[in-house]
């Protein structure tokens, strides 16, 4: 079997993270990427000035790594031209967007796919095996905190959409569950047209509530996930890939003053020992594997462009005054 042909569109710093994986990946040659700004090539590959010289050196996929707002337009180009295409997160920037190229590879019959890395961090790959399995219960609540330093490579979209996508696509994911509502507040405090700052809350079918806290406005970095459900709470930190479990308490309390309260006790806690892959070269693996008809699991645009609306329902809400938005 030959070698796939790999390109990549955008070669930032997300961008060059995948020129690293794509250099390694097997059944794969990594043979081009378009980028304006790139004056030298990276692991072996071709630079060249646009999309279209890309596509004439005959790839099979691309990856999209450039600027949201041109997810779009790339995307119908390499559907159009029969290339299958990873495109990062979040799908488009608009609504509509997403919707156009989820339709577009669709209707070319291509594997189209989104990169939500979180999907592949071990410690969530972990707590969704462990949810299907039944050990939390029914699931109460899912909290996401995820916050840190101000990007300046982004300057299209605001908070919602770059971090928050990354957030709802998780929590769907995890819980097997779909969003029926949400509401949000946001600010914006760095002098952008775009919002850096959203606090949210909303429902997921099952009877689930969920609360996002997501900013670009704090020194510290910080990507936790709390699922809350009648035997415990899982707690994920996605920067360490650590999983850990607190378990309801098991014994009897002869403390009036705590046996008063008629909840659940604290019990064994309980850090998981895991294993640990790199996340984007997992992604990799599984999006080759899916152009090449193998068994495999990746984000599909039609599960992106979801995320997409409930982002954008996000910051309707929040320009709203905070109002409900129906997702149902």
């Amino acid at each position: 079997m030959s070698a796939l042909r790999a390109g990549l569109i955008g070669a930032g710093a997300m961008g060059r993270n995948h020129a690293r994986v794509l250099g390694q990946l097997e059944d794969v040659d990594f043979v081009g990427i378009s980028d304006p700004a790139l004056e030298a090539g990276l692991f072996g590959a071709e630079v060249v000035p646009d999309v279209e010289s890309l596509i004439a050196l005959g790839i099979d996929y691309a990856v999209v790594a450039c600027p949201t707002s041109l997810h779009e337009e790339v995307g119908i180009a390499l559907a159009s031209a029969g290339v299958h295409a990873l495109i990062e997160k979040p799908l488009a920037s608009t609504v509509d967007g997403a919707s156009a190229l989820a339709k577009a590879f669709a209707d070319a019959g291509l594997v189209g796919g989104v990169g939500h890395i979180e999907r592949y961090n071990p410690a969530l790959q972990a707590l969704r095996t462990r949810l299907e399995e039944g050990e939390l219960g029914q699931i109460h609540q899912v909290i996401t905190r995820r916050q840190g330093p101000f990007p300046h490579r982004i300057a299209d979209v605001g908070v919602v959409k770059d971090l928050a996508t990354h957030d709802i696509d998780l929590t769907a994911w995890v819980t097997g569950e779909s969003y029926l509502d949400i509401s949000a507040r946001t600010v914006t405090r760095s002098g952008r047209p775009h919002e850096d700052m959203v606090a949210a809350i909303g429902t997921l079918s099952g009877d689930i509530i969920v609360n996002h806290l997501v900013n670009w406005l704090s020194p510290m970095k910080e990507r936790c996930t709390v699922i809350t459900g009648e035997k415990g709470a899982y707690i994920a930190d996605t920067l360490t890939a650590d999983l850990t479990l607190h378990r309801n308490g098991q014994f009897a309390l002869d403390w009036d003053a705590l046996s008063a309260f008629r909840g659940v006790a604290e019990g064994d806690v309980t850090r998981f020992a895991i294993p640990k892959r790199e996340p984007l070269l997992v992604e990799h693996e599984q999006f080759r594997d899916a152009v090449l008809g193998r068994d495999a699991d990746i984000v599909t645009l039609d599960q992106g462009c979801r995320t997409v609306q409930v982002a954008q329902a996000m910051i309707d809400s929040a320009d709203g005054g905070g109002q409900r938005v129906d997702l149902a």
